[in-house]
C-alpha cells in the first residue's frame, strides 16, 4: 500500500509541476528539482534512495527508447562528426579534468575513483537539454547536436565508469581499457542491429496494433539487457534500434499502430522524464544527511562540490570553442568552422540529469570519500541544471541567435504536403483510366475535394489579410460543433443500454479520431508571415524570377467585379497580374498560371515575399 501511494503521489506532483511550469513558463525539469529538493527536507516525506538498477535498466531504456524514435536519423548522420567529438571526445576529457581536480584536493582518494566521479558528472543529459532548448526556441541545429550527442554519451560515460570501477578492484590494464571499449561498441551496435531486424520482421506480419505497440514496448529492455550479456553497451543498443526502427517506421507500420505507438510513448515518456527530475530533488536530504557524519569539514565539501561544477561547465565550453573548426557551420556543412554564438549554446547547454544519479551510485561503498562523491554528482546536477536552464533563454537572446521560424515552417510544411497531393492525384488518374466506372469518378471527386482541403489548410496556417474567414476556419468551426451534437446524440443512445457497448466506443472512436484530424491552425492560427528566400527548395523558374515589390493595395479585379471576397493574394511575377489563392471560391492564381502559362507567383499579402512556382510544385 505504501508503495502505491507513494508512486500515485509522485504522479500528481509531477501532474501539478508540469501545469504550474507551462504556466509560469519555466521549463518543467528545472521546476521539478527545485521542487523535490524542497520536499526532501519537509517531516513526514520518505526517504528515497534510487538505486542504480532501478535507473540503469528500469528508467534509462525506456527514456533512450522515445529520445531515439522522435530523433531524426537523417539529422543524426548530418551532425555525426560534431555529434562524436562531443559525445565522445568531449565526455572523456571532461572525465580526466574532473580526475585531476579530485586528485588535486582529495589527495589520498586515488586515481582510479577520481576517474570514476569524472565519469560520472561527464554526461549531459538527453531529456535535460532538448525539454529547456526546444521550449526557449533553440536553433534546430543546436538541438540536434545536442540529441545526438546525449544519446551516446551515456554510453561513453558508463563504459569508463565500468573501467574505472575494475580499476578499484585492481584488475584492468592499458589493453584491457581498449578492450573494453571496443567490445561496449561494437557489442552495442550489434545488439541493436540483431534487435531492429527481429522487430522489423515481426512488424511486417502484425496487424494488431495493440500488439504492435506492446512489441515496442518491450523493445527497449531487450536491446539492453541484449547488449550487457554480450558485454556491449546497452545504451548503445537502444539507440542503434530506436532510430533505425523509428526512421523505418513508416514503412514498417501501419498508420493506426503509429498513432497508438506514439501516443503511448508520449504519456511513458512525460511520466518518466518529470519522475526522474523529481526524483533527483528528493536525494538532497538524505546525502546531506549521511555526510554530516563523516567528519570532513565544511569547507572541503563546499569547495569540492563547487569546484567539480565550474570544472565541468568551464571544460565543455572550453572543448567546444577548441574543436569549432570540426562541428560545422550548417546542417551537414564542414567546410567552415561553426559560429561563435551558436559554438556557446551548444557549450552552455551542458545540463546533467539522471544517469549521473544513477551512476553515482555504481560507485563500491569502500571508496573513499564515497558520501562526498554522491553530494558532488548531485550538485552538479542541480547546478547545471538550475544555473544553466534558468540562464539559457537570456544568453540565447543575448547572443542573437535566430530561433526556428514559425512562417518558413508553415511554408515548407504547405510545399511538401502540395508536393505529396499532386504524387497522390498522379496515382488517382491512373487508377481511374484503368478502371473507369462511374463509382471511380464520383470517389475520386470526393477524393480530390478532400486532398484540397488538407492542402488549402496548410497554405492558410500562412497569414491573410485580418479580418477574412478562411474556408478551414469555416470547415472546422462547423464541423466541430457537429462533433460535438454527434457526440451528445450517440451518448443519450448509450444512456438507454440498448446497443451493444462495442460499437458504441467504435463510433466514439471514430469521432475523436475526425475530431483529432482537423487542423489545429484553423482554429488556432498563427499569425504568421513568410519571407521566402534565395536557398532550400529552388528550380529554374525560381531562379529567374527573383522576390520584387508587390503591388501596394493589391484587388483580385475579378472577384471585385463578382463581389467575392479573396482569403489571400497572389501576384504574378511575369506580368504583375493579381489573382485570389486556392483557398479562395475562384481560384483566379491557378487560373491565371493555366491561361497564360506564367510560371512564377508571389505572395501579394502585406510582409510576405514568398514565392511559388506553378511547374515544380516548389515555395521558396
Amino acid at each position: 500500500m505504501e508503495i502505491a501511494v507513494l508512486l500515485v503521489g509522485l504522479a500528481l506532483v509531477v501532474i501539478a509541476g508540469e501545469t504550474l511550469a507551462r504556466r509560469v513558463s519555466v521549463p518543467a525539469p528545472l521546476l521539478l528539482t527545485v521542487v523535490g529538493i524542497g520536499l526532501s527536507f519537509l517531516p513526514g516525506v520518505p526517504e528515497l534512495q534510487l538505486q542504480p538498477e532501478v535507473v540503469l535498466l528500469g528508467l534509462l531504456p525506456p527514456l533512450l527508447w522515445t529520445a531515439s524514435l522522435s530523433t531524426s536519423l537523417v539529422d543524426v548522420k548530418a551532425n555525426l562528426r560534431p555529434i562524436l567529438v562531443m559525445s565522445v571526445a568531449a565526455v572523456v576529457v571532461t572525465t580526466l579534468a574532473v580526475a585531476c581536480l579530485m586528485v588535486a584536493l582529495l589527495p589520498d582518494i586515488g586515481w582510479p575513483v577520481a576517474l570514476a566521479i569524472g565519469a560520472v558528472v561527464a554526461p549531459p543529459d538527453a531529456v535535460a537539454a532538448t525539454a529547456v532548448g526546444r521550449r526557449i526556441g533553440l536553433p534546430r541545429r543546436v538541438v540536434s547536436v545536442l540529441e545526438g550527442e546525449s544519446l551516446l554519451n551515456d554510453a561513453t560515460a558508463l563504459v569508463a565508469l565500468r573501467t574505472a570501477i575494475a580499476a578499484i578492484a585492481g584488475g584492468v590494464s592499458a589493453p584491457g581499457i581498449a578492450a573494453d571499449f571496443l567490445l561496449a561498441a561494437g557489442g552495442g551496435v550489434l545488439a541493436g542491429l540483431v534487435v531492429y531486424r527481429a522487430v522489423a520482421w515481426v512488424r511486417r506480419r502484425l496487424t494488431d496494433p495493440i500488439l504492435d505497440t506492446a512489441v515496442s514496448f518491450v523493445t527497449p529492455f531487450v536491446g539492453y539487457l541484449l547488449a550487457e550479456v554480450v558485454g556491449g553497451s546497452g545504451v548503445i543498443a537502444v539507440v542503434v534500434a530506436g532510430l533505425l526502427l523509428g526512421h523505418r517506421s513508416a514503412t514498417l507500420q501501419s498508420a493506426r499502430a503509429r498513432v497508438i505507438e506514439t501516443t503511448t510513448w508520449r504519456t511513458i515518456s512525460f511520466l518518466l522524464e518529470n519522475v526522474v527530475f523529481l526524483l533527483i530533488g528528493l536525494q538532497t536530504r538524505w546525502i546531506v544527511d549521511d555526510l554530516a557524519g563523516s567528519g570532513l569539514s565544511l569547507g572541503l565539501v563546499v569547495g569540492t562540490c563547487l569546484a567539480t561544477l565550474a570544472t565541468v561547465i568551464i571544460v565543455r565550453l572550453a572543448w567546444v570553442h577548441l574543436t569549432r573548426p570540426l562541428l560545422g557551420s550548417r546542417l551537414g556543412d564542414r567546410r567552415e568552422p561553426a559560429g561563435a554564438a551558436e559554438t556557446t549554446l551548444i557549450g552552455w547547454s551542458g545540463m546533467r540529469g539522471v544517469v549521473t544519479i544513477a551512476a553515482a551510485f555504481v560507485i563500491p561503498p569502500e571508496a573513499p570519500y564515497r558520501n562526498l562523491l554522491l553530494l558532488v554528482a548531485l550538485t552538479v546536477v542541480a547546478g547545471t541544471l538550475l544555473l544553466q536552464g534558468l540562464t539559457l533563454p537570456w544568453l540565447t537572446r543575448r547572443l542573437g541567435v535566430r530561433s526556428p521560424d514559425l512562417a518558413d515552417d508553415a511554408l515548407a510544411r504547405a510545399t511538401l504536403l502540395q508536393q505529396a497531393a499532386a504524387a497522390g492525384l498522379a496515382r488517382l488518374e491512373e487508377l481511374e483510366a484503368d478502371t473507369g466506372t462511374d463509382t471511380d469518378v464520383d470517389a475520386g471527386s470526393a477524393i480530390r475535394a478532400r486532398l484540397d482541403q488538407r492542402t488549402f489548410a496548410a497554405w492558410e496556417q500562412l497569414s491573410t489579410t485580418p479580418g477574412r474567414t478562411t474556408p478551414t476556419e469555416s470547415y472546422a468551426r462547423l464541423r466541430l460543433a457537429m462533433l460535438a451534437a454527434e457526440r451528445e446524440r450517440v451518448l443519450q443512445i448509450r444512456s438507454h443500454g440498448k446497443v451493444p457497448s462495442p460499437v458504441v466506443r467504435q463510433v466514439l472512436a471514430i469521432l475523436d479520431l475526425e475530431e483529432s484530424m482537423i487542423e489545429v491552425g484553423a482554429t488556432a492560427r498563427e499569425n504568421v508571415r513568410a519571407v521566402g528566400h534565395q536557398t532550400g527548395w529552388q528550380c529554374p523558374e525560381l531562379t529567374a524570377y527573383p522576390i520584387v515589390e508587390t503591388t501596394p493595395d493589391p484587388v483580385c479585379r475579378r472577384c471585385a467585379e463578382d463581389g467575392v471576397t479573396p482569403v489571400a493574394l497572389r501576384q504574378c511575377l511575369e506580368c504583375g497580374h493579381v489573382g485570389c489563392c486556392d483557398s479562395s471560391p475562384d481560384r483566379h492564381a491557378t487560373a491565371h498560371f493555366q491561361d497564360t502559362g506564367h510560371p512564377v507567383m508571389q505572395s501579394a499579402e502585406p510582409g510576405e515575399t514568398w514565392r511559388w512556382c506553378f511547374v515544380h510544385h516548389v515555395a521558396s
